[in-house]
């Protein structure tokens, strides 16, 4: 900064991230006597659901499992009136853990990370951000999230277009739909929530779609007061449950095959499953084996296929709604998405039919000719997930390596939380993580980073402190097992944002680890057990 005196603070960990991860390690490292700072570029806290207030945004996760674990008083009494969460609902319950224990003064908010710098002299990350502060950690722990830096796609003509655009991912609340014109780009997870929403009100509604979606009903609704009762006579199980699953949902996940099921049972577990609510749900509630076992998958194709054609009445619309791919993209669920469509005053472009040529000052020009008149242009076109938000910064290791250029094959990690090279840099929910409901991932990143920060702490002294790094042969090791984790499942054969096909020219990489939650809270606990197997030594002899 030219001109000005840098001013410069010593802390023992510097928390990136302000939601969910953010929230839990600030509180974690707090009772191991450390001083922490939590920054994010926000004004407030919440991550992605500080960013995601579009109309409709929601939790395809149930309440009672869409929060943390850890205080069980909160557990207990802390509202959610319905089975699904809306944005406004998850926020404020973040909000309220943050007073709740009294966080806020331990963050520091509309301040973004520049640059992050390993010393080998100091042993100490030099973090650079954007009010000028430099500060100097031992430990830098980074909760970016999941889905954070927004995807645009490249459509020429982009700026010249008159009437309002924006990105779901940065919704300004000023903008006015009702009684206008409305083209939504995209129709993942949070295109299907828009939708779903806005149709009632807006003049007309142009889903402009390039993959349509198998979504399943979500079967929110409100909670009666014997339903709260219930699930918090059993919380203890349900927790136990939840991270002895796969996917940590709250429901137990089918051990039968479906060859062990007759073609009518299996209809009618289809049906049930339907009824029940919840793209999860649909995909392992019922057979242990959708993922990985084409029959099953084609015949859960089929079901839905044939329910898009029973609720959509014109066959036009029907025929375009319909997906022929595999089912393994984010299982979606939703509110009456497909319903929408019966409306007339919602249509569809099949962007395979007739791709967009061009943005107009008017509107979108597709290859058919026709110029689709829009007042209000929205961006549901997902994100750079995983590692985007990580690539954007300059984070330099040790021998002068960043980040970036460590990932240039696409990215890597041992246990989804460190990188070879990247010294005391935990990362929560990084890249090759669990596959599963987000707030358990956290949980069992954070726990793991945590113990190894305390047995780091145990080891350290002054003149030697201890370096947390794990060695490149582990990393290489883990980034096998995730593909053997993979391997046989369908994910791996469905372009989608989890392998980074949703973003030209970015690497297609394994994201995920997909061997469960389960089996990744037990290597994780194995490594710790075991005396930190891949690390290098802590400290130095």
């Amino acid at each position: 900064m030219t001109g000005t005196t840098r001013h410069e603070e010593d802390i023992d960990a510097l928390v990136v991230g302000a939601g969910f991860g953010g929230i839990y390690q600030v509180y974690s490292l707090l009772q191991l006597g450390l001083s922490v700072k939590a920054i994010d570029f926000a004004s407030d806290v919440g991550g992605t659901w500080y960013w995601n207030r579009y109309p409709g945004a929601m939790s395809d996760t149930e309440s009672y499992v869409y929060r943390f674990t850890w205080d069980k008083e909160d557990l207990q009494t802390s509202p959610w009136s319905h089975h699904y969460m809306r944005q406004p609902d998850v926020l404020a319950y973040l909000e309220h853990v943050v007073e709740r224990h009294n966080l806020r003064k331990h963050m520091e908010f509309n301040t973004e990370l520049l640059s992050a710098e390993w010393s080998e002299k100091e042993k100490v990350w030099n973090i650079d951000v954007s009010t000028g502060t430099r500060y100097k950690a031992r430990y830098l722990v980074t909760a970016l999230g999941l889905l954070s830096r927004q995807n645009y796609p490249d459509i020429p003509g982009m700026e010249s277009f008159k009437g309002v655009k924006c990105h779901t991912a940065a919704w300004d609340s000023s903008i006015e739909l009702k009684d206008k014109r409305v083209g939504v780009i995209g129709c993942g997870s949070t295109g299907v929530q828009v939708i779903t929403e806005i149709a009632k009100t807006v003049q007309h509604l142009v889903c402009f779609q390039r993959h349509p979606q198998y979504s399943v009903p979500s079967g929110d609704g409100p909670v009666s007061p014997e339903y709260r009762r219930k699930v918090n006579a059993h919380y203890d199980e349900i927790v136990r449950q939840v991270k002895e699953s796969a996917y940590g949902f709250g429901f137990k996940e089918s051990e039968r095959s479906f060859d062990s099921f007759t073609p009518k049972e299996r209809e009618e577990i289809f049906e049930t499953l339907w009824k029940q609510g919840n793209g999860f749900r649909f995909l392992s509630g019922g057979f242990c084996d959708v993922a990985t076992n084409k029959a099953a998958n084609e015949t859960a194709c089929e079901f839905i296929r044939k329910k898009i054609g029973q609720i959509v009445k014109d066959p036009e619309k029907a025929r375009k709604l319909q997906p022929h791919d595999y089912y393994a993209r984010r299982p979606l669920c939703d509110g009456g998405y497909y319903e929408q469509f019966n409306r007339e005053n919602v249509s569809i472009v099949d962007l395979k039919e007739t791709p967009i040529t061009c943005i107009t000052a008017n509107g979108i020009k597709t290859s058919d000719g026709l110029e689709h008149q829009l007042d209000v242009m929205i961006f549901a076109t997902g994100f750079d997930a995983i590692d985007g938000n990580y690539t954007r910064v300059h984070i330099r290791g040790k021998d002068g390596k960043t980040l970036k250029d460590h990932w240039k094959g696409g990215p890597t990690s041992f246990l989804g939380t460190n990188v070879a090279y990247f010294p005391n840099l935990f990362m929560i929910t990084g890249p090759q993580g669990p596959f599963c409901n987000i707030p358990a991932a956290i949980e069992a990143h954070v726990e793991f980073i945590t113990e190894t920060i305390k047995k780091a702490e145990k080891l350290s002294t002054k003149a030697n402190p201890a370096i947390v790094e794990p060695t490149e042969k582990a990393e290489l090791e883990w980034n096998s097992l995730c593909e053997k984790a993979v391997e046989g499942s369908l994910f791996k054969e469905t372009a989608s944002w989890i392998f980074g096909s949703n973003v030209p020219g970015k690497p297609y990489a394994l994201r995920f680890y997909f061997g469960g939650l389960k089996k990744f809270r037990a290597e994780l606990r194995r490594v710790m057990d075991e005396g930190y197997p891949g690390y290098k030594p802590f400290v130095s002899s």
